[in-house]
């Protein structure tokens, strides 16, 4: 917040509580591994419970980055614990800027407010030509410090350790700091009522302040340390701190908001030699308790001048102690009655459930939260399942009544009280033409005639033709196999052309054949 914005919240008398001053992060864009988050406290109240915030990305045209009016009341009447919010760009509507460092443009009609998008202009940083949403450019984090002798209430469902000790206040110079004490939450023994406050912090001031000092006068945290002075070789570099509460009769802080140190950014100064970023801020530690490992980061901002590979450490790695490991026994409710078969006959399984009454803070638990079983019903019926129909034969009289069949066979039995199997053979009448009397004693000498044939043919004798009206057949052949063992099958024989005159006609001189069932007694 500029001078002249903390003058204008000022003004605003009894509205406002606190108003806080940061130094400036600069460049916007530099990322948070190799800088210190910016930090500081400020105080709520019943009736001043909004907080509100805005920050310049610099260099830009007019770009910012902020909350408004973010209630820490609950709707319990209780305080906000925490509060995480990313933060997406917005566009001030003073200036027609594209990127970062486009020159100064300014509107003369000022547009409204609005957050921008990633379509705005193909130079934009943020410009994506699918148009996804913008990447957060930073996160505010807002964490609730409790004051001194503050107590929580804690419900009856929740069972804590003793407070650990106070820790030693993060300042280790004359000023504000904050300490920490923590509790285990060993038991909940009501899952839907949340169990809260497992840390407390109170503020606390550093050593070497006077009582006068530490009573009247009150300094903001220190902002991050400017960059080197220098390249390459020993520097200098500061840090600032703001006051934050004056002493009551007017006078001014003793205590100091300045300080500076010596730096060494490359201890050789040669061609060889790279320029990197100071130490980013230590990862977390990848343990929550026990011993873990944490890393810090930093990035080379200038290549050695003669191309060889920057030889200045970038990453650091360190062992890190969290708070001894708790091992608590799973606290589970008892098993759920087994469900019903996933099927209504044949194989299947079946599920029982129980669930984790103790919080995962307090511990993996390994034991099974879910057990399954095979399960078996009555067999699944099975009807019977029968092939296709055959075509219909050929009529058995070439003229006259007579009668053609179907069949079909078997492919499965029926098993388990499935539906039976059908029948497997049909017949029906057919009738070509009428036969005259003639005809009558013509066939029936051809059939005589056939049969004696057929019994030389079974004596080894040469082939005997049959005679048909136009033509000269040979015999019939011999009955194929029946095509089932039961149930209804078939057999068919043929009778072939041998020779056929010049005035036989067509449809009376031709192949033949017969069909007839067989094996029609049941399985």
């Amino acid at each position: 917040m500029s001078g002249g914005h903390v003058g204008d919240a000022l003004a605003e008398g009894d509205e406002v509580l606190t108003v806080i001053k940061m130094k400036a992060q600069w460049p916007a864009w530099q990322p948070f591994n190799v800088r210190a988050a910016p930090s500081a406290e400020f105080s709520v109240d019943r009736s001043r419970h909004l907080m509100s915030f805005l920050t310049m990305l610099g260099p830009s045209p007019d770009w910012t980055v902020g909350l408004s009016a973010e209630d820490l009341c609950t709707k319990e009447c209780g305080w906000v614990q925490r509060v995480v919010q990313d933060m997406i760009p917005w566009d001030a509507g003073t200036d027609s800027g594209v990127s970062y460092e486009s020159p100064n443009k300014p509107i003369d009609s000022k547009d409204k407010i609005r957050p921008l998008t990633s379509l705005d202009h193909p130079q934009s940083p943020f410009y994506d030509p699918e148009g996804g949403a913008i990447t957060p450019v930073a996160r505010v984090i807002v964490d609730r410090i409790a004051r001194k002798g503050e107590q929580y209430d804690t419900p009856e469902t929740c069972i804590y350790s003793n407070w650990s000790p106070w820790s030693a206040c993060s300042s280790a110079t004359c000023e504000k700091g904050k300490r920490m004490r923590q509790r285990m939450l060993k038991a909940q023994l009501d899952l839907s009522v949340p169990c809260p406050h497992t840390q407390d912090f109170e503020p606390c001031m550093g050593p070497g302040c006077s009582d006068e000092e530490s009573a009247t006068c009150l300094l903001s945290e220190w902002v991050t340390w400017s960059p080197c002075s220098l390249s390459c070789g020993m520097g200098t570099r500061s840090r600032e701190r703001f006051v934050k509460q004056v002493p009551e009769d007017g006078s001014g802080c003793s205590l100091p908001t300045e300080e500076a140190e010596n730096c060494v950014v490359n201890e050789e100064c040669s061609p060889s030699s790279c320029l990197v970023t100071e130490w980013g801020e230590w990862d977390i530690c990848s343990a929550t308790c026990g011993l873990g490992m944490r890393r810090r980061e930093r990035m080379v901002k200038t290549p050695p001048a003669d191309g060889s590979i920057c030889g200045a450490e970038v990453l650091e790695v360190e062992k890190c102690m969290m708070p001894e490991c708790h091992t608590i026994p799973c606290m589970l409710t008892p098993w759920s009655d087994w469900s019903d078969c996933s099927v209504t006959c044949g194989k299947g399984a079946r599920t029982r459930q129980r669930t984790l009454k103790s919080p995962v803070e307090l511990g993996e638990c390994t034991e099974d939260l879910e057990q399954v079983e095979k399960c078996m019903l009555p067999e699944c019926p099975i009807d019977c399942v029968m092939s296709e129909w055959t075509e219909w034969s050929e009529c058995n009289k070439s003229c006259g009544k007579g009668h053609t069949i179907r069949t079909r066979v078997l492919n499965m039995e029926p098993q388990f009280g499935g539906d039976a199997c059908a029948e497997t053979i049909q017949r029906k009448k057919c009738k070509i033409r009428k036969c005259t009397r003639g005809q009558v004693n013509s066939d029936e000498k051809k059939r005589r005639k056939e049969q004696r044939e057929k019994r030389r043919s079974k004596q080894g004798k040469a082939e005997v033709s049959t005679e048909h009206p136009g033509c000269k057949m040979r015999p019939w052949s011999t009955w194929t196999d029946c095509t089932k063992m039961c149930g209804g099958g078939i057999q068919e024989r043929l009778m072939t052309v041998k020779q056929r005159f010049k005035t036989a006609q067509l449809s009376s001189c031709k192949d033949r054949k017969e069909i007839r069932a067989c094996n029609v007694h049941p399985c």
